[in-house]
Formats: structure tokens, C-alpha cells, sequence
């Protein structure tokens, strides 16, 4: 099972146990991460797309860690002018590990089918 959820301006393609980086977000480590914006939900053939997103669906994570990502350079010249810029710049990042995806209708507690058991007739 897979989906595409949208955080940070982006679309990622996520499955449960993935480990995806994505625009910082304000929390502490190893705290919950619940992305609510899921575009689209498949499993195999079976693919649900949204208009724009599916009510109800969800995709909850575990922050691992806040990093920064590598280098870009930015480096402007003009030639025989002796004009040389270099700028440096690493994003922030937030580093999610894909707990769980949530379909719209699902329940996400085994508990509560535990209580609902048929009645004994006599």
C-alpha cells in the first residue's frame, strides 16, 4: 500500500517503514507526525485519487530527526571583469518514518471490535 501526501509546498510518495525528508517541521523528536492532506491511496491495481484530497484518510509518521540537507552552491562570474560571487545554502529538513496509512472509514483501534461481539441465544 502506498500514498501521496503533500506537506511543505511538495508531494511524496509514501509506503508504511519508508524514511522520508521534508520541509521542517516544529516538533521534538520521536513525537507523532500526522499528515491529513493525502492526495492519493493505492494497493496494487486499486488506486483511490482525490479531488484534490480523500476525506477522512491519513498518513501518520514518527520523527526521527531534524537535519539539514547537503550544500547548493550558487556561484555567479562575469568574464574578463574579474566579478566572482559564491553563495552557500543548506536547507533545514525534518527526517519522517511512515508509521501508518489511514483510508477514510477505517478504524484504526482493534478494541473497539473486540466489543462488539453477537449476542448468546438460549
Amino acid at each position: 500500500m502506498y500514498a501521496i501526501i503533500q506537506t511543505g509546498g511538495k508531494q511524496y510518495k509514501v509506503s508504511p517503514g519508508d524514511v522520508v525528508d521534508v520541509e521542517t517541521l516544529d516538533i521534538d523528536a520521536s513525537d507523532v507526525v500526522l499528515f491529513d492532506q493525502v492526495l492519493a491511496i493505492g494497493e496494487g491495481a486499486d488506486v483511490n485519487i482525490g479531488t484534490p484530497n480523500i476525506a477522512g484518510a491519513s498518513v501518520s509518521g514518527e520523527l526521527v530527526e531534524q537535519r539539514r540537507g547537503k550544500k547548493v552552491i550558487a556561484f555567479k562570474m562575469k568574464r574578463r571583469k574579474g566579478y566572482k560571487r559564491k553563495k552557500g545554502h543548506r536547507q533545514n529538513l525534518s527526517r519522517v518514518r511512515i508509521v501508518e496509512i489511514t483510508k477514510s472509514g477505517d478504524s484504526s483501534s482493534s478494541a473497539a471490535d473486540e466489543d462488539t461481539e453477537p449476542a448468546a441465544e438460549e
